[in-house]
């Protein structure tokens, strides 16, 4: 299996430089607050905000987001490392085989084995912790890139305009002129925590724009929200008459620097390759109401398995989410649980469920319901600790729910994070069933609610 790579950036251009480069990376935004960080850097070096080097601002903020990643998945590490309870594992394809032949069309994706008795396997959870490949036993990375580009320009550094004012200043600034576009680069491997960076540069001599140019390239928006307000791989790309240096660069990440710092980790470049040529993102089945947004980029581990219960289902690795839990202080006992009101375009579209999704390469169940949770509902690894598991096991695919209390003192603030939810909402405990829940979530809840309240009534005084 390849190395996965974790790109510490929503940015769509540099996450298409790496899937056409053979690499689809792991998308998890590191929330940095920016000028923040720039402003640390400057205090630290005695100077100014504006005389601090604009190869250092970029390499301070790559760092800073690469880091920030890094912290997250130990703390999801973390959480997995120090899980208990038991693992609970059903096999319902073992007494209900003829599961399958009830499956009549490509789309049928539901999980329902209410009413089902079938073979049950329970097994501390810590053993499935120690014996599954994931973060917490991998000899080598995940490697987890941050970067982060700004424009000089006449001595001046500029990032990303935001406003269509000051990208009309700029574009006029830079019509017929050079400029140099530095780009920071931070590469982490987990397993070791070993650290590289790099700075890359590239001078661009533009065109002349018109007025005409400049309002409409203003139009599309696509200058506010790039370093320097241009692009290389957009509208703006016609207009730069030629480059000196890196090419990948301008677009906001080096691939031949990438490739040196991961080799300086003692890692192939190719052994991060995990993408068939000319693949494609899966597309969602004829049954899906609504499409999803343009905006959603295919991560590893997304796509449609073809399961030996004659049904599609999502995640090429299996999936997972976490059943997130909420006890009284005094009686110890559940009260509430997180829920999520599923997007339209999303499978059952419009049914409550909770939050999780396929697992990713590189991943243990755990660990990836604990990253999707995180990524969909703001469930913070650092608040909550894991107290079970059951997995539903269908052979080539499987779904695995993670049973989870907060700790104590700690409290969970869910939101909708992104836009595979219409709502995040803590539920009354006893109002679950009254929902128009997701189909395997209704069948499993019974189960699932007794699970909960055994595992509560022993952690009480705690």
């Amino acid at each position: 299996m390849s190395i996965p790579l974790i790109l510490a950036s929503k940015s769509k251009p540099r996450r298409d430089l790496l899937f056409h480069a053979g690499i689809c990376p792991t998308i998890r935004v590191s929330h940095v607050d920016e000028p923040a960080v720039i402003a640390k850097a400057a205090a630290d070096a005695g100077m100014s905000v504006d005389d601090l080097p604009i190869a250092t601002k970029v390499m301070v903020l790559a760092q800073a987001k690469a880091n920030a990643v890094y912290q997250a998945y130990k703390d999801v590490a973390e959480v997995s490392t120090n899980a208990h309870g038991d693992e609970v594992t059903g096999f319902p394809l073992e007494t209900a085989p003829s599961i399958a032949d009830s499956a009549h069309t490509d789309d049928a994706q539901t999980r329902d084995f209410s009413g089902v008795e079938f073979p049950v396997r329970t097994q501390p959870i810590q053993g499935t912790v120690v014996e599954t490949h994931g973060l917490t036993n991998a000899k080598v990375g995940p490697l987890i890139l941050g970067c982060d580009s700004m424009f000089l320009l006449d001595g001046k550094a500029y990032g990303k305009p935001h406003t269509e004012q000051i990208a009309r200043e700029r574009l006029e600034l830079m019509s017929g002129a050079s400029g140099e576009l530095f780009t920071g680069h931070c590469l982490i491997d987990f397993a070791s925590g070993r650290m590289v960076t790099g700075v890359s540069r590239a001078v661009i001599h533009f065109a002349e724009f018109s007025d005409l140019m400049i309002d409409r390239y203003i139009a599309t928006g696509e200058p506010l929200e790039v370093a320097g307000s241009f692009t290389l791989d957009g509208f703006g790309g016609a207009y730069i008459d030629s480059i000196e240096g890196d090419p990948s660069g301008i677009i906001g990440l080096s691939l031949p620097l990438a490739r040196e710092l991961v080799q300086e980790l003692g890692i192939d470049w190719t052994d991060l390759w995990n993408v068939a040529r000319d693949e494609q993102f899966p597309q969602p089945l004829s049954s899906v109401k609504a499409l999803p947004p343009k905006e959603n980029v295919h991560q590893p581990g997304d796509g449609w398995v073809d399961c030996a219960c004659g049904r599609k289902h999502w995640g090429t690795n299996g999936a997972a989410g976490v059943l997130l839990a909420r006890r009284d202080p005094e009686s110890g006992e559940v009260t509430h649980i997180v829920m999520q009101h599923r997007a339209a375009w999303s499978a059952e579209g419009g049914t409550w469920g909770i939050p999780g999704g396929a697992i990713a390469d590189g991943e243990s169940p755990i660990e990836g319901a604990l990253r999707e949770a995180y990524e969909e509902a703001n469930i913070t690894p650092a608040d909550i600790e894991v107290v079970g598991s059951y997995c539903e096991d269908h052979g080539p695919w499987a779904y695995t729910t993670v049973f989870a209390f907060e700790k104590p003192g700690h409290e969970v603030h869910p939101r909708a994070n992104d836009d595979e939810s219409m709502e995040i909402e803590w539920v009354p405990i006893a109002e679950v069933p009254n929902l128009k829940l997701l189909t395997a979530m209704r069948a499993d809840w019974p189960r699932f609610e007794k699970r909960l309240n055994e595992i509560a009534s022993t952690y009480k005084g705690r």
